[in-house]
Parts: structure tokens; sequence; C-alpha cells
């Protein structure tokens, strides 16, 4: 196979279709795009699942030394108390489950998310103790409309500081984060739909305006991976760079937004990182590359027969 002649075909290619090809790649950097910020909303939501707990559960925070309540005047709450609670919910027919968290736990999960940014955050952050950190019960229920029954029932039990119902808490934040992610989707559907579209016209395109060399190829016998070769090039030059200008896109994303302004400003949850940021990268490459390259390799076999 001459290499030289399909690179030679591919810049003829680029040249003669320069304004779809950046048609194309437009298309492809902004659905991406699109796609990328809806992988690292999801990945936010996950995130804060993992670190306030499943919206279904309500959490019973023990009695520490410093807890203001009635049902606390004795202090820390003992072993006979945390016995008592946990046989009202073994026994409730609207607890599914429960796990405890103890103080140590609930420290190391505080200290991952209120990291200090400065000096004097970092001394406030510094004279909490995992003592000062309450014992809690999380639990996660049958119905999670029925919540009462528990939350009223354990309320009233010595040792018990406060219980809170996770879903008034978390319900705006996780209707707001799905609603943006399911937009970003749509969108993104619409315009990846767009972007295969556009493949389809410029591969429809090129093959009209070479249709004479590909002709002559047939008759001197070259094969169809030899005849497609070039326009599979273009198709992988304009993933690339759609690719490329997506993943630039949700870096700035990272840094800008959640790295200047969230972090710093707000450490009401574990927020995306890196890590995650990479992840999506990677599954935008995949998903732009098949969108083109899948595309292409099924239409060059109806257009470029001859």
């Amino acid at each position: 196979m001459q290499l030289t002649y399909v690179f030679s075909e591919l810049r003829t290619g680029l040249r003669r279709n320069v304004s779809m090809t950046v048609a194309v790649i437009v298309t492809l950097f902004v659905s991406l795009t699109l796609v990328g910020l809806g992988l690292l909303l999801n990945a936010q939501a996950n995130k804060a699942e993992e670190f306030w707990g499943d919206r279904l559960q309500i959490t019973v925070f023990l009695c520490t030394e410093n807890s203001p309540t009635t049902n606390c005047i004795d202090g820390r709450a003992t072993e006979t108390e945390k016995a008592a609670v946990e046989d009202v919910l073994k026994t409730n027919p609207e607890v599914e489950k429960y796990h405890f968290e103890t103080s140590q736990q609930a420290y190391d999960k505080w200290r991952s998310v209120y990291a200090g940014e400065d000096e004097t955050q970092e001394q406030v952050i510094e004279a909490i103790r995992p003592s000062d950190m309450a014992e809690t019960y999380w639990i996660t229920l049958e119905d999670p409309r029925e919540f009462q029954s528990v939350k009223s029932e354990v309320s009233g039990l010595k040792g018990v500081g406060t219980v809170r119902d996770l879903r008034e808490v978390l319900q705006p934040i996780y209707f707001w984060i799905n609603a943006f992610k399911i937009g970003a989707f749509v969108i993104a559907g619409c315009l990846l739909l767009a972007a295969i579209l556009q493949v389809g016209n410029t591969i429809r395109l090129a093959a009209f305006a070479r249709r004479k060399e590909i002709g002559i190829m047939r008759l001197v016998g070259a094969s169809s991976l030899y005849i497609q070769l070039p326009f599979l090039l273009e198709a992988l030059f304009a993933a690339v760079v759609g690719v490329l200008l997506a993943a630039g896109a949700i870096s700035l994303f990272l840094y800008l937004v959640v790295y200047q302004q969230l972090r710093p400003n707000s450490n009401l949850v574990a927020w995306v990182d890196w890590g995650d940021g990479l992840w999506t990268m990677g599954a935008i490459a995949v998903v732009g590359l098949a969108l083109t390259l899948i595309p292409t390799l099924l239409l060059t076999r109806k257009y470029l027969k001859v």
C-alpha cells in the first residue's frame, strides 16, 4: 500500500471539504463537552450521595459532651442508651437497614471534605477532635415517605441528640444536579446526531468529488480498504481535534469552576476531582472516535460503489 498516496489524498480531501470538516469538529467539540459535563455531574451526584448518605436515609445523632438538648443532660450517650436505640431500629417495621458510624469515622469523613485552605481555617479545623463528633446511626427506610414513626420514636430516647431527615436536606441538591445532567445529555444527544449527519454529508460530497479517481482505482484492482482509508483518516482527524478541544474545555471547567471557585468556597460536599476529569476525558474520547469512525466505515461502503 502506497502511504504517500493515501496521505496526499487526505490533504486533498481536507482542503476540498475544509468548511464541512470545521463544522464536524465544532459540532463534536460542543456535543462532547456537554457529554463530559453530564458525566461530571453524574460523578458529582455519586460523590454527594456517598458523602451525605443515601437520600432515603434519616440520621440519628447521639449525644456528645456539648449537646444542648434535654435528652443529653447526662453527657455522651452510654452503651445502654445505644442499645435502646438499636432495639427500636430492629423492631420498627419501617426500618429496612441501618449502620452505626463512630466518632472517628465521622471525623475522618469530615476532614476529607473540610480541608483548610488557609492558616486560620486550618487552626480552626485542628481544634476539632474526634470526640467532638457525634456517633450516628444511618437508617434506610422501607418507604421514604413513612419516616415520621421512626423519627418520633427515636427522638424521645435518652442519649439521642437530634434526628435529621436527609430527604429534606438533599432533595433540592439532587433535583438540580439531575436536571442539569439530563439537560446536558439531551442537548449533547441532539448535537451528536447532527455530527453523524455531517459526517455522512462530508463523505457523500468527498466521494462525489473523487468519483473519477475512485472509478480508476476500482478498474486497476484497488481494495476497498485502500479506497476507504483517506476517508477514515479525515474522520479520524476531525474526531481527534474535537476530542482534544472538548478535553481542554473540561479541564478548564475543572480548574476555573471546581478548583478555583467551588472547592475553596464550599465544603458542603466532596467535589469532583482530576481523577473524575481524566475518566470523563477517556469516555468522551471513546464516544468521539466511535461516532465518527463507525459511520464512516458504514457510509463509505454505500457512497464508494462505482
